[in-house]
């Protein structure tokens, strides 16, 4: 059997003969950072036993997506008696753990069970992984587990002022790493030679936002077109656009946080973090804000213009889960597990409906016509994607979850407080 490997910007296929049958899912949003996969044959119905092929159990809870690369799963938890050291855990796709390595210690749980130090999500590039921590440790290590680099990102750039702990993911492009961290007193936008962990530059990002507003739990993201690229910031009141040499602003938008007396609302941080598809980017609020549709050829502070303004959608954002962008159709999952279609053009609502009755923290996965809503109690909803609603199947596992799925060769990667479990249609 002959495997053909294409490697473009971080991302492999993987070509058997008889069809194409996987690709990776390198980071925590997938190979392109919209929550799309392009494969099909993927399990619609399972549940703790049917269409299982493997439960691995885990030393710890934690919200952090599973990253996977050719035959390897790498996630970060929390890990010892005390659980109060973080470590990064390297899988095969059997379900066997290969190595294990701490990173730092330390946690602080937020809420009681909404998140904890090991909610970040790992990267990886096939040869390294990069992992983050809400302690402030960042490291790389080789596929094989040896350290690469590490250092700390609190003693090296200040102390995190943030009421429920440092959860934003990097993003990994090109050699480079790249982080939001917003936050009371400090907020900046940081690049870091992934080879290295040196710093290439350091922005500071400003903003008028006040108290609990002056946080973001949201991730950054890449706008990228034959044309632009550039670093998508979200926090603070406002989404911002960043050149990708030198992280120099080169747009923001505001607005979804109103300034005038008496609408202020000074607890209204970020969660959810913006989508973008060639020609769009949907940058979510909080508390039932709005959504807004944006256009990638924004310049300068739009937040009062219509410039730069494609659509907007004037209330009940998504509070937590992020959305996705795909052929044509906007997916929300409200935290309170409703499904928003939207027309990608227009904004146009196409439906809302109920699904699942939980809460809902991770991201909705779109792929092989079916969009994956997760709720908190460990119920998956299976709807068809397109703008009709049609629920195919509720999969119960009876155990918390909070991370977002990962798809990888034909297995749906879902990881509980409990366990990780690879789900996958008999083969």
């Amino acid at each position: 059997m002959m495997i053909l490997r294409l490697v473009c910007a971080g991302l492999i296929w993987i070509t058997v003969s008889g069809g194409a049958k996987g690709e990776n899912w390198p980071q925590w949003r997938g190979a392109r950072l919209d929550g799309v996969c392009h494969e099909t044959g993927l399990p619609t119905e399972w549940s703790r036993e049917k269409n299982v092929a493997w439960r691995a159990p885990l030393p710890g809870p934690a919200g952090a997506t599973p990253v996977v690369w050719g035959k390897r799963i790498f996630l970060t938890s929390l890990d010892g008696a005390d659980q109060t050291e973080l470590a990064l855990l390297c899988y095969d796709t059997g379900g066997r753990l290969l190595w294990k390595q701490t990173v730092g210690k330390g946690n602080r749980n937020s809420r009681g069970d909404e998140g904890n130090f090991a909610s970040p999500s790992p990267s990886t590039d096939g040869q390294h992984v990069w992992c983050f921590f809400g302690s402030g440790d960042l490291a790389c290590f080789d596929v094989e587990g040896r350290e690469v680099w590490k250092r700390n990102l609190q003693q090296d750039l200040g102390k995190f002022d943030i009421q429920f702990g440092m959860s934003s993911t990097p993003v990994l492009d090109r050699g480079r790493l790249y982080l939001q961290l917003i936050h009371s007193g400090g907020a900046r936008v940081v690049a870091l030679d992934a080879a290295t962990g040196k710093q290439i530059w350091n922005q500071p990002r400003p903003s008028d936002a006040v108290d609990e507003c002056e946080h973001s739990y949201a991730s950054p993201i890449l706008y990228r077109d034959a044309q632009r690229e550039f670093l998508l910031t979200h926090g603070a009141d406002y989404i911002v656009g960043h050149a990708l040499e030198d992280g120099r602003e080169l747009w923001r938008c505001g607005g979804m946080n109103p300034k005038g007396r008496g609408r202020y609302n000074n607890t209204l941080r970020f969660v959810a973090s913006p989508v973008a598809a060639e020609g769009l980017i949907v940058a979510p609020s909080a508390k039932n804000g709005p959504v807004l549709g944006l256009s990638p050829h924004a310049q300068g502070d739009i937040t009062a213009t219509e410039s730069g303004h494609v659509w907007t959608m004037p209330q009940n954002t998504p509070d937590v889960p992020s959305p996705v962008i795909h052929e044509g159709w906007v997916y929300l999952c409200r935290e309170n597990g409703n499904l928003i279609v939207l027309d990608a053009k227009t904004g146009v609502r196409q439906y809302e409906n109920r699904t699942h009755p939980d809460r809902y923290r991770a991201s909705p996965v779109v792929a092989d016509g079916k969009v994956y809503l997760t709720s908190r109690d460990g119920t998956i909803t299976v709807a068809r994607t397109g703008k009709t609603f049609e629920k195919l199947a509720e999969n119960v596992m009876g155990e918390s979850i909070s991370a977002s799925p990962a798809i990888s060769d034909g297995t749906i990667y879902l990881r509980t407080f409990d366990a990780l479990y690879a789900i996958r249609a008999p083969r």
